[in-house]
């Protein structure tokens, strides 16, 4: 007998998973835009050092963001459904009935 699937542990569809890691990769590029537009604005060798570092690595971590998975909802591990213990069927016939090697 199949157990019924509750909707609050099912993943998100993959049409909003999808949906939610392209806005989450879509910001963090922004970030990385805004970041290189700086480099060529702002006055002083750390800031320029800080914004160009920004713009190197934040791709980086944009890819990383956006393939992260189910983006911080319910973990895999709590949304698995665990057996609770062995279930005895009644009448139900040996393995050795069903043309075993006699003992």
């Amino acid at each position: 007998m199949k157990q019924q699937q509750s909707i609050t542990s099912l993943p998100a569809s993959p049409r909003d998973e999808r949906r939610t890691r392209m806005i989450r990769y879509s910001v963090t590029m922004t970030i990385r835009l805004v970041c290189l537009i700086c480099v060529f604005f702002v006055q002083g060798t750390w800031w320029m050092l800080v914004f160009g570092v920004g713009a190197i690595v934040l791709p980086y971590f944009a890819v990383i963001l956006a393939n992260a998975g189910n983006g911080g909802g319910t973990p895999l591990a709590s949304a698995t459904i665990k057996p609770v213990g062995v279930v005895a069927i009644p009448d139900a016939t040996s393995p050795r009935d069903f043309g075993g090697r006699p003992e």
